[in-house]
């Protein structure tokens, strides 16, 4: 009997996952507009990104004749990146990695202490969609009225107000991919061959790629981006525990849930009354009340939505809040008779507190000790060396100085661990212990040098030695390791 009962419950089973579908359809979410604290945070955060975003490329910075006044600009041409007052080269790539590790462990404690904060109010995702939605409520109207609009036949006024919005999007779209691409151009020049059809064919390229992204993304996809497309909300749960801050629904105290008529008691039943608000505002369309999600990027709007309708009802706030999942579990054991203490030092946050430490302490130490120079030695490998008419041996290497700063130097080039060794630079026509090289601003010096050593100091096979050169102005000084290679013996 019982295995006739487990058989029949496997065929059910089975009956209901073939039924499931592989792919659903999509349903549009018309998000309702709502008013509170994390409305108005969410909106100083937009303001204060975009604001960034756009403005930035605009900042003049005087760095003197022949540089660019961008203050900011990934100079692809020069291949060197303005910062203000700080120039990053290519051999210096590793602050932008030593950047990107940082933001990442800053990501990960963040997530840690206020779950997802970043997918919730700085991510360019929902910032764009924000106010790509804004508009859409001004032009379309707020939820109801956009859903009836949708449902009517198309008409001359619906044509008109739907073509509205999408010239709108355009806009912005198109905006937000000229500011990328004024990053790495300059920005007033480059707008005004814009709209003169004179700027170059991979600027026109990047505009439309990011206006065509800008417009799919924030206008259509929206929702459909945070649940299918970006990975984060996959890993993200990882660095979660129970005393991470997260949107919750205290069940405890909203159920039994249901509508509530004024002068009603409140006994036997719990405090949600069941209005759906969290939902109508919700931008990925969910109900926070069945618990945690991965569509949910804690953006706080159905706090802001419940704690309206916990005022209209006169019931206390916070039915919807952020909160730990330690907290509800006591709170829920106790009917909201105690509570547990947020601990916000733990293992896994001190764990990324100190690799965010250490690796901006990294990141300083080399950025403070950074030079305003560098050496960089190739030796030649065909022929190995060079036997002159007078027995002595020759090495030919190709030496780079990197002069980082806004004036010609010179350096005073020389070899060590090779006794008796002279220097000899093409076109200079003489040779000695040492070598002036003279170096434009901002450039690379590149200069093909023979080290030479007489015939009884020359070394047997391979023997490491070291370039260095230095700038008796700026007591500037870098090294560079090579090898010398002489007859086997």
């Amino acid at each position: 009997m019982d295995n006739r009962v487990r058989d029949d419950e496997a065929v059910s089973l089975r009956k209901q996952k073939e039924a499931l579908p592989l792919y659903v359809t999509r349903i549009k979410v018309y998000p309702r507009a709502v008013a509170g604290q994390w409305r108005r945070i969410k909106w100083a955060v937009l303001v204060l990104l975009l604001g960034i975003y756009y403005l930035v490329p605009w900042i003049r910075w005087d760095r003197g004749p022949d540089a660019p006044n961008q203050a900011i600009l990934i100079d692809l041409d020069g291949r060197r990146g303005w910062f203000f007052d700080t120039v990053i080269w290519p051999q210096e790539v590793y602050f932008v990695t030593g950047l990107l590790i940082l933001a990442a462990f800053g990501l990960f404690l963040a997530t840690s202490l206020f779950g997802r904060v970043w997918c919730g109010f700085t991510c360019p995702q929902t910032v764009w969609t924000d106010l790509f939605m804004w508009v859409e409520r001004l032009i379309e109207g707020d939820r109801n009225e956009r859903m009836r609009m949708d449902r009517q036949p198309m008409s001359v006024a619906k044509a008109a107000r739907k073509t509205l919005k999408h010239a709108a999007w355009l806009v912005i779209a198109a905006a937000t991919g000229g500011a990328w691409v004024f990053y790495y151009v300059d920005a007033p020049s480059t707008l005004v061959k814009i709209f003169r059809g004179e700027a170059s064919a991979e600027v026109y390229a990047f505009v439309g790629l990011f206006t065509a992204t800008t417009y799919v993304l924030a206008g259509w996809a929206r929702e459909q981006v945070c649940t299918y497309m970006c990975p984060w909300p996959r890993f993200q749960a990882a660095m979660l525990d129970e005393q991470s801050l997260i949107v919750t629904y205290q069940k405890w105290r909203g159920e039994k849930r249901g509508k509530h008529k004024a002068g009603d008691g409140w006994e036997g039943r719990g405090d949600c009354v069941d209005c759906n608000l969290c939902v109508a505002v919700c931008p990925t369309g969910i109900d926070i009340r069945d618990g945690q999600q991965i569509e949910c990027i804690g953006c706080s709007l159905c706090v802001d939505a419940c704690t309206q309708t916990m005022d209209k009802v006169g019931r206390p706030r916070g039915l919807i809040r952020w909160d730990t999942l330690a907290n509800q579990q006591v709170k829920e054991r106790t009917k909201g008779g105690q509570r547990a203490p947020w601990r916000p030092v733990r293992p896994r946050t001190v764990l990324y507190a100190g690799l965010l430490l250490v690796v901006s302490a990294i990141f300083l130490t080399a950025f403070v000790l950074r030079t305003t120079a560098e050496l960089t030695v190739q030796r030649d490998r065909s022929p190995n060396f060079v036997r002159l008419s007078n027995g002595d041996i020759r090495n030919a290497y190709t030496v780079k100085i990197l002069n980082k700063q806004r004036q010609e130097h010179r350096y005073r080039l020389s070899v060590s661990g090779l006794p008796q060794a002279t220097l000899g630079v093409v076109g200079a026509g003489t040779e000695g212990g040492e070598a002036e090289l003279a170096v434009h601003p901002d450039t690379v010096g590149t200069f093909r040098v023979f080290v030479t050593v007489p015939a009884s100091a020359a070394p047997s096979g391979t023997r490491p030695i070291a370039f260095g050169i230095r700038d008796a102005e700026s007591e500037t000084r870098a090294a560079h390791d090579a090898v010398f290679v002489g007859p086997a013996r």
